[in-house]
């Protein structure tokens, strides 16, 4: 059986779904798609049924790319809260060749975290430091190695309750079993994530609509995280402020006319636009840039101070991602104005080009790095479904010539 997934991330800006297989360690984006979102404030539902219309628009979007029904899914939650813990437990080796198997980790996991979960909180996830095998400590995959007893150092990750079941009860309401649940952060350093971020603490800057996320890794496992009330709609409202637009007005300028670093503007470029006092506007192109260019500046000044409180070490790399670090000339401005170390995110995968999707694509491989662990085999899709989908691929004429029709001979003609 194929390993197909799709993720969602319910975002105050945008509902993102990515649907796709992974095929000898190699991710293919099979469809992928982003739609603006209502009733979700500061990363939060705080109005169900207008979430709900949101989802289910991303929903059709994304199957009407596939051909098929989506039933179930990986989901992101709220970090608002969450609470880092550093956990230990041990399970016994009781099979008769001592050879530790993918049901003895998950035994070790869930021995790590009983017990020591508040009631009103929700278990996110157990991220495993290393595992130690009797007397022999240090080993990051024990399956196959013979022993005694196996324990594991881990760090659990809890947030409440209400900002689990949120999300679970909206997506249940469409129909969508939610088979996995995880935090953006996690998504987005799995997106990056590299030898060498694997061997250093590194920063994680994820700029949203209305919120900003940073998180802390040290080896590549999350010990910290913070959301900070501040996001690409406060750059919007500046040019509200300054122009007397509205904020949908102030969005499409930003979006399609401004830059990150007033370098690379134009000053005799023009965008005209009819304010909300009936005049006629003609904006200049390097003064709106250098609006949105102070509001990015300060935004992330303000991130990189979160982040140096959320840890006593020194943080070798620092990540930013999310739609808003998609200006041109992102990383020109924080080149000169901010820090060298400081880099912008670039999902390069086919199929999602953009860093809004970092999230989505990262929980995606978090997902299949955790099956790998635990030696389980799982696909979101089964059979039947997966011949409907090499049936849609036939219904929609995709030639073998085209990249679409290579792809989908690939993956299921082999």
């Amino acid at each position: 059986m194929k390993k197909i997934y799709t993720s969602i991330d319910i975002g105050s800006d945008s509902i993102k779904i990515v649907t796709a297989e992974i095929y000898r360690n190699k991710m293919n984006i099979l469809a992928s798609t982003a739609i603006k979102s209502e009733g979700i404030k500061k990363g939060l539902i705080v109005d169900a049924a207008k979430a709900i219309i949101s989802i289910k628009e991303a929903l059709t979007s994304i199957e009407n790319m596939l051909g098929i029904k989506i039933n179930k899914v990986i989901a992101s939650v709220p970090a608002n809260n969450a609470e880092f813990a550093l956990v230990d437990g041990y399970s016994t080796i009781t099979n008769e060749e001592k050879k530790v198997t993918g049901n003895d980790i998950i035994r070790c996991l869930q021995a790590c975290v009983y017990n020591k979960i508040e009631d009103s909180r929700e278990l996110i996830t157990v991220l495993p430091i290393e595992f130690s095998l009797d007397e022999e400590s240090g080993i990051k995959d024990p399956k196959g190695l013979i022993g005694d007893k196996l324990s594991v150092k881990a760090i659990m990750i809890t947030t409440p309750k209400k900002n689990v079941y949120s999300v679970i009860s909206v997506l249940e309401n469409i129909g969508l079993e939610v088979v996995d649940v995880t935090l953006n952060s996690i998504g987005d350093y799995y997106e990056f994530k590299n030898n060498l971020l694997d061997t250093k603490v590194s920063g994680i800057i994820n700029i949203g609509g209305d919120t900003t996320t940073v998180s802390v890794f040290n080896k590549g496992i999350l010990m910290n995280t913070k959301v900070i009330n501040i996001g690409g709609k406060n750059i919007d409202k500046d040019i509200t402020f300054v122009y007397k637009l509205n904020l949908i007005d102030s969005r499409k300028v930003k979006e399609n006319f401004a830059v990150a670093h007033k370098r690379f503007s134009k000053v005799n470029e023009i965008f005209e636009i009819v304010n909300n006092e009936g005049e006629l506007l003609k904006i200049n192109q390097y003064e709106i840039s250098e609006i949105c260019m102070d509001r990015l500046m300060e935004i992330i000044k303000i991130a990189k101070n979160e982040l140096k409180d959320l840890t006593n070490k020194e943080i070798s790399y620092i990540i930013i991602t999310g739609g808003t670090s998609e200006f041109t000339g992102f990383n020109t401005l924080l080149n000169e104005f901010i820090s060298k170390t400081i880099t912008v995110a670039d999902v390069s995968t086919i199929g999602v080009r953009k860093n809004r999707f970092s999230s989505c694509v990262g929980m995606i491989k978090y997902f299949d790095d955790r099956l790998k662990l635990r030696d389980r085999s799982y696909s979101m899709l089964d059979e039947e479904k997966q011949e409907d989908l090499v049936s849609a691929k036939k219904k929609n004429n995709f030639s073998d010539s085209s990249i679409i029709g290579k792809i989908f001979k690939h993956f299921f003609d082999n």
